[in-house]
């Protein structure tokens, strides 16, 4: 069999980063490691190819080549996912999907001309799919009723990839997430029972990743890495040394759930193995609302002072936060801005509330009768899909606010000077930083002279350009420059780049902006028309009452 693996292109979103990519050469953030695992898990005898369509065209010879489509991805890619897959069947090339939209939403896809739903995880189905091939069957549903020991699962392949396209590179050490929020649809795709590989098993990917010649950050996917503690205590005591032997070639991100805080010896394992950002599930300050959507976890400590002792850890801190969960009084959008600015969280992903297939707060949405018409998407430049609890127009107007002072060029370059003296104080950095001239005092070919990164140059000029003497924050974009040098000089580049995403952000904050106000107009006409025709029905039954009366 020739596969012909689609990954489906990302609408601009608050992670899309195009004008912040631009800068530094690249195409896209992160790599398609579903797809790349997927291959992995299907007969070595099969030729392979990759067309991610967020970095390369698909072309007519693509097609001709293949003799399946194999197509995967989120729900925020529903459009083009469906586009691809009636592309396919438009060419007579039968199409097999799967990953987390087609899990939710597999209807969908089966109405677009799918042959086959390969369905829920793949080290399960994909040999029932492989047995249907074999057999001849032109189509099919394969779901699994169990999930699967991930120790089993093999090495992505990765070689099918074009490094230079990606900011990032993705590993996966656990799927499942053992807490209960009600919109969150990973504890329904995944459950909430923690399933992790083995420490080996990651460090044979980060192994051969190496090989392969990758030498820039790695983003561990887990929805929640600390889901399970112990386990991933043992896989950061195994990291660190191979990362120390390796002169530390890369950088980890990932996301976490904020009793993070709490485990002390956690962050330090962390950050002694190259961690040094986190991704928190925040959603808002209103302890209320966090007992509304069941994220219990969040209330146990002050959050503030738990984000406080992350940063201080030394990991840096990036956060997801919501508006418009029920019964959430008024102003919480400006609270969301507030606790922002306090804590100084640079990168703080804020969208209003969706309602996500089969999850919790779906099916109590329906039961209640409240949901709307449209899909859920997660993306930020879509209004709430369901009937909420305050007035919707409230609700828009605070989102669309907030969102424009937390991307105001001076306040974004502020919270970023503050986080990152904070983050300079942590000791991890100065022993990280030890540690490395040690490696290269022992490896004397490490320290070979490299060329001039042309690129990274570039960016640099451009970002002090715009930044230093364009903006409004000329001034202060040279005194933090300075300070940083005089204080935590290690930081600069990594504070730089976050300094950068403000390219990104001026952008779609402006997109934000437009299209929550446009969808609103339009509901705002809608409800009008919806009211005017309710009076005059009502008007008409007291007629026909008073005429009957007489």
């Amino acid at each position: 069999m020739r596969a012909l693996f689609i990954y489906p292109i990302f609408p601009k979103s608050f992670w899309s980063f195009e004008k912040t990519l631009e800068l530094a050469g690249r195409k896209a953030m992160l790599p398609p490691l579903g797809l790349i695992t997927v291959a992995a898990l299907l007969p070595d005898e099969w030729e392979m190819r990759l067309i991610d369509r967020n970095v390369t065209e698909l072309t007519e010879a693509d097609w001709q080549w293949a003799d399946i489509a194999i197509i995967s991805g989120m729900i925020v890619q529903r459009v083009d996912f469906i586009a691809m897959v009636k592309e396919a069947k438009r060419r007579n090339v039968p199409v097999a999907v799967g990953g987390p939209y087609a899990t939710s939403m597999h209807e969908e896809l089966e109405t677009a001309g799918a042959d086959y739903l390969v369905l829920d995880e793949g080290e399960i189905t994909i040999p029932m799919f492989i047995e249907a091939l074999e057999a001849g069957q032109p189509s099919g549903t394969f779901r699994a009723t169990e999930k699967p020991d991930v120790t089993a699962t093999p090495i992505p392949r990765f070689e099918l990839l074009d490094f230079d396209a990606y900011s990032e590179m993705a590993v996966q050490f656990s799927r499942g997430c053992p807490f209960q929020c009600e919109f969150c649809d990973i504890i329904v795709l995944y459950g909430r029972k923690p399933r992790t590989k083995e420490p080996t098993q990651m460090i044979a990917e980060l192994e051969r990743l190496h090989e392969l010649g990758w030498r820039r950050s790695i983003f561990m996917v887990d929805d929640n890495f600390i889901g399970n503690k112990r386990n991933v205590k043992r896989l950061l005591r195994e990291m660190i040394p191979w990362m120390e032997a390796k002169g530390y070639p890369f950088s980890f991100d990932t996301e976490a759930s904020v009793d993070l805080a709490q485990d002390q010896e956690l962050m330090d394992l962390m950050t002694a193995a190259g961690f040094g950002a986190v991704f928190l599930g925040i959603e808002t300050p209103d302890e209320d609302s966090l007992e509304v959507t069941k994220k219990f976890q969040n209330t146990r400590d002050p959050l503030a002072d738990s984000i406080n002792k992350i940063i201080s850890s030394g990991l840096r801190v990036m956060a997801g936060f919501i508006i418009g969960f029920d019964g959430e009084k008024a102003g919480a959008g400006q609270r969301i801005v507030d606790f922002v600015e306090k804590t100084t969280i640079p990168t703080a992903i804020y969208s209003m509330l969706q309602a996500l297939p089969d999850t919790a707060l779906w099916h109590r949405l329906e039961k209640e009768g409240r949901l709307m018409q449209g899909v859920g998407n997660i993306n930020q430049t879509t209004l709430i899909n369901f009937v909420p609890t305050r007035p919707l127009e409230e609700i828009a107007r605070e989102y669309v606010d907030g969102f424009m002072q937390l991307y105001d060029p001076v306040k974004f370059l502020d919270r970023t000077y503050r986080h990152y003296r904070i983050l300079g104080t942590a000791p991890c950095h100065a022993e990280r930083q030890r540690k490395r001239q040690l490696y290269k005092q022992n490896n004397p070919r490490s320290n070979a002279k490299k060329g001039v990164d042309w690129q990274a140059f570039k960016a640099l000029l451009t970002i002090a350009w715009r930044q230093g003497v364009v903006r409004e924050t000329r001034i202060k974009f040279w005194v933090y420059l300075w300070e940083m040098y005089k204080h935590n000089r290690g930081g600069i580049p990594s504070y730089l780049g976050v300094c950068a995403q403000i390219e990104h952000f001026l952008e779609y904050r402006e997109l934000v902006k437009q299209n929550i106000e446009t969808q609103l107009a339009e509901f705002l006409v809608a409800e009008a028309e919806h009211q005017r025709r309710k009076a005059a029905q009502t008007l008409t039954t007291k007629d026909v009452g008073e005429a009957i009366a007489s």
